[in-house]
């Protein structure tokens, strides 16, 4: 009753598709060519990334988000914390309780 079965394998069933055939592929190598002359320009090096340009607005709702997420944060913890405690209190009421009913049994 308790021995665990070992599942038969089954049988594949529907269409089984034979396996794909890998073909190799020619690489064909080209000549190297000279290479053009670049023309003479004397310019600015380009920056790799752009300045991040932060508008006033933007700005307020950055602060007003981070604001947000963390006064949610903080009610999540606080709450969470808040049930800890209140579990923990309920736990030691409840021992104290059952102690004095067991030490009230044994005096009778």
């Amino acid at each position: 009753m308790l021995r665990p079965k070992v599942p038969a394998m089954p049988l594949p069933t529907g269409l089984v598709t034979p396996p794909a055939v890998v073909e190799p592929t020619v690489v064909i190598q080209q000549t190297p060519q000279d290479p053009a002359p670049a023309p003479f320009i004397s310019a600015a090096p380009v920056p790799a990334r752009p300045a991040v340009q932060l508008t006033p607005g933007a700005v307020i709702t950055l602060v007003g988000s981070g604001t947000a997420v963390v006064l949610v944060v903080g009610a999540v913890l606080v709450s969470m914390l808040l049930a800890v405690a209140i579990t923990g209190a309920s736990v030691a009421i409840c021992a104290l309780v059952i102690r004095s009913l067991i030490n009230a049994q044994t005096r009778r």
